[in-house]
């Protein structure tokens, strides 16, 4: 089951009503929370086998799996074994038989194993609540708890990486779901439905067609497909993310927020604390810290950081492309934080020119890493490469969806930065170079900001493309 699909939405508004229901039930609150509970964990298999049955039976397993390791303590590794092995049989095989079978030239066999749906976002909600158990961070909690958490279908395709006291600490409270509720997170839902359809998706037209024949065009048209890219990626997965989070609005929990204005970062550390932010912080307490963190020297904590994007690539799918990606990151990440201790720039203010030539350069940099992100082979992204920097004449694209794209990006950007100054102003902190991203919530109890919200549906009909461009975090 799709997040864009009338049967996503026919399961959030029976969910959403049972809910509704059980808010006003006359009975104790340790009982509607059981029953909100055990309603989201049917839901959630339900939406997972809706696509497919093996996926709900993967799901299944692994829950009850983690739920009983994280009670027996003394073998608490053994769930965080048997997720990361599922991750790894399901995710991997075909990657390593098919790199070992071609380092003895031989052809790679087709093993046709599925990749169960969801499985590399609740699997990192799994080792997290067991490491968090064993820590001592959090208390081992019942299976009806557990199984909320890790089922939890709007976050279960896409996340964001909910941390498990978080969402327990949103189940144990009364969070009145109605109105309240579902206005707020219906609007967040169209919001990122717009930045997939509109934006992401029309997008994607233009970047197929160079990445599948970049010998046919021109450097020019390479060059545009490949800033085309880096912004296909952000409305696709930012969109998806605040569609979760609008799901979940809805139903009454509160998701973190996945992306605040990436491209506006000045170095490629505050690139990941903008990007992917559950997932950097995941990686940031579960890996580099349990590798050592900065704790080992210098050295270690730059080897750390590499190795953690490394890992960080390799999550996101099993290619090697992948791998040069996380450790171009790595590398860059390493890069700055030696660069920053030598120079202590990072104490001292910056000219107005100093921070858009940062901002740039991020931009660039990031966006030369996409290129092994979406090509399908380590050869086809040198390919890409060879022709972006040949300078050769080809067809030329001047696709202008592009630079609607971009303008509507800035557009939106603006009242962001007004916004995230005006409030920095308020509270006499003049240091404005960090810009928080603001849902555009309307009060639609008022007739002009109700108008304004079917206006902004109407566009989201009128220019979605319905190609069916699948999510590109749909395979991680």
């Amino acid at each position: 089951m799709s997040m864009i699909s009338f049967a996503l939405m026919g399961l959030l508004g029976a969910v959403f009503t049972l809910l509704y229901i059980y808010d006003r039930l006359p009975v104790s609150d340790e009982r509607r929370r059981s029953l909100n509970n055990w309603t989201l964990t049917a839901a959630s298999l339900i939406f997972v086998a809706y696509a497919n049955l093996l996926s709900a039976l993967v799901l299944a397993v692994i829950t009850v799996v983690t739920w009983y390791f994280a009670k027996n303590q003394k073998y608490w590794y053994v769930g965080v074994i048997a997720s990361l092995v599922s991750l790894g049989v399901f995710k991997y095989t075909n990657f390593v038989v098919g790199s070992a079978m071609a380092a003895f030239g031989h052809a790679s066999p087709t093993l046709n194993i599925f990749l169960p749906i969801g499985i590399s976002f609740y699997t990192f909600s799994a080792v997290s609540y067991l490491v968090d158990v064993h820590r001592g961070e959090l208390e081992a909690r019942d299976f009806e708890n557990v199984a909320a958490y890790i089922t939890f279908f709007p976050k279960l395709t896409s996340g964001p990486i909910q941390r498990s006291g978080d969402f327990f600490g949103q189940s144990a409270k009364r969070r009145n779901v109605g109105l309240a509720t579902f206005l707020p997170g219906v609007q967040i839902f169209v919001f990122g439905l717009f930045k997939k359809l509109v934006m992401a998706d029309r997008l994607s037209v233009f970047v197929d067609q160079v990445y599948e024949t970049p010998m046919i065009f021109s450097s020019f048209s390479v060059l545009l497909a490949v800033i085309a890219y880096s912004f296909q990626i952000y409305f696709d997965f930012s969109g998806y993310s605040d569609m979760a989070i609008g799901a979940a609005k809805i139903l009454g929990y509160d998701l973190p927020v996945n992306f605040n204005l990436p491209y506006l970062a000045h170095n490629v550390t505050e690139l990941w604390k903008r990007w992917h932010i559950t997932l950097s912080t995941w990686l940031q307490k579960y890996v580099y810290i349990s590798l050592g963190g900065n704790r080992k020297g210098k050295a270690r904590t730059y080897l750390n950081l590499i190795l953690t994007m490394v890992i960080g690539g390799i999550w996101h799918g099993a290619n090697w492309t992948y791998i040069i990606w996380g450790l171009l990151h790595g590398v860059a990440l390493a890069v700055h934080k030696a660069w920053m201790t030598l120079t202590k720039s990072g104490e001292k203010a910056h000219s107005l020119l100093s921070n858009v030539i940062s901002i740039v350069l991020t931009f660039l940099f990031t966006t030369f890493c996409w290129i092994f992100f979406r090509a399908p082979s380590l050869g086809s992204a040198l390919l890409i490469i060879r022709r972006l920097f040949s300078f050769k004449a080809g067809v030329d694209q001047p696709y202008f969806w592009l630079f609607v794209t971009v303008g509507m990006y800035f557009a939106a950007t603006v009242p962001a930065i007004m916004h995230s100054r005006g409030v920095k102003l308020r509270a006499k902190k003049l240091n404005t170079s960090f810009v928080k991203a603001q849902y555009p919530v309307l009060d639609l109890s008022k007739f002009w900001h109700l108008v304004a919200f079917f206006v902004f549906c109407g566009l989201l009909i009128a220019l979605a493309y319905t190609g069916g461009s699948p999510f590109i975090y749909g395979n991680y």
